[in-house]
């Protein structure tokens, strides 16, 4: 066995070739590379174990949830008459003011005719000789809607309808707030409250609808101008709030905002001008969006969003900002 020379003998051993030398070097950066890399794996292991861990813990804690968020009424509360038929689920507030004035609702028997007669919900309150069962459950739900469904609760001819998308999604009667014709697509809100639902649907709330337009041909810089300026058509002046191209380089997909409520107010825009409407997606209603909610899904609205829903105004509508890449 060889043995190191001690001391200054060292000097006197022959020196290594430079290909050794280069040997070792390369040797070593080859280790320090491996050291390297194996740290990193260790650590992308770590992070996907424990982001693996935090989402079986959510899926755990989701599973838990009860499937509708119910808001729930107060016992036995006091409200107008007219809120409480509305809120049966039969028509809207205003719609059930009418009912009442034409003595249309019996309370504990007695006709009345003033809609802000006060009632409990443990009052008997018939119409068309059934008892009406104001709902105690509220529920808010946003839909995707896809195409060749139609926006009503039923339909004679047997056609595919919306409340065939949410079946199981609650035990309460919702119903959808405002229509999207046939083969329009995107964000539709159904709920059991009468109350919001005519807020909703009355053109003096002003509510923002957002809609992506695929037209069959280019839109026109004069037709553009047209559109924001205003259309006369056969049911009075029209405009849109705020207009743009979605797609810099194909100028036939138009992102469109209005609050007008007028029944195909959009298609018939486009039309009137000389295009035909390939697709309509509305993309936002008020402050809601379908963002996260695939086509033919949908979820419940959280607290917030409905507070916000509740409390909008014109004024709030005016201030937000217009976001037509949604």
């Amino acid at each position: 066995m060889n043995k190191k020379p001690a001391g200054n003998f060292e000097k006197f051993l022959p020196k290594k070739k430079n290909s050794v030398i280069k040997e070792e070097i390369r040797q070593q950066k080859k280790k320090f590379k491996k050291e390297r890399s194996d740290a990193i794996e260790k650590k992308k292991l770590e992070k996907r174990t424990a982001y693996q861990s935090a989402s079986k813990a959510v899926n755990r804690s989701a599973k838990s949830e009860p499937k509708a968020p119910p808001i729930l009424r107060k016992a036995n509360h006091e409200m107008p008459l007219n809120k409480y038929v509305a809120h049966s689920g039969i028509c809207s507030r205003r719609d059930a003011a009418i009912l009442v004035k034409d003595g249309k609702i019996k309370v504990n028997g007695t006709v009345i005719t003033e809609p802000g007669f006060k009632v409990k919900t443990s009052d008997e309150v018939i119409y068309g000789g059934k008892k009406l069962y104001p709902a105690e459950n509220l529920v808010y739900i946003l839909l995707n809607k896809p195409k060749d469904y139609i926006t009503t609760s039923e339909d004679p001819q047997g056609r595919k309808t919306v409340l065939d998308l949410i079946k199981g999604a609650t035990n309460e009667r919702v119903f959808p707030i405002g229509r999207l014709d046939r083969n329009t697509t995107g964000v539709l809100l159904l709920t059991n409250d009468g109350e919001l639902t005519q807020k909703l649907s009355h053109p003096s709330y002003e509510v923002r609808k957002m809609y992506e337009v695929k037209l069959d041909k280019p839109l026109s810089k004069t037709h553009f101008d047209k559109i924001l300026n205003g259309l006369t058509l056969e049911d009075g002046t029209v405009r849109a709030d705020a207009l743009a191209f979605a797609d810099a380089k194909d100028k036939s997909i138009i992102g469109i905002e209005l609050h007008s409520g007028k029944n195909r107010i959009v298609r018939r825009m486009f039309e009137f001008l000389g295009y035909d409407v390939k697709n309509l997606d509305r993309v936002m209603f008020g402050n809601l969006t379908k963002k996260n909610v695939e086509r033919g899904k949908w979820r419940f609205l959280k607290e917030k969003e409905v507070r916000l829903l509740k409390f909008m105004n014109s004024s709030f509508i005016r201030k937000q900002p217009v976001d037509l890449s949604e």
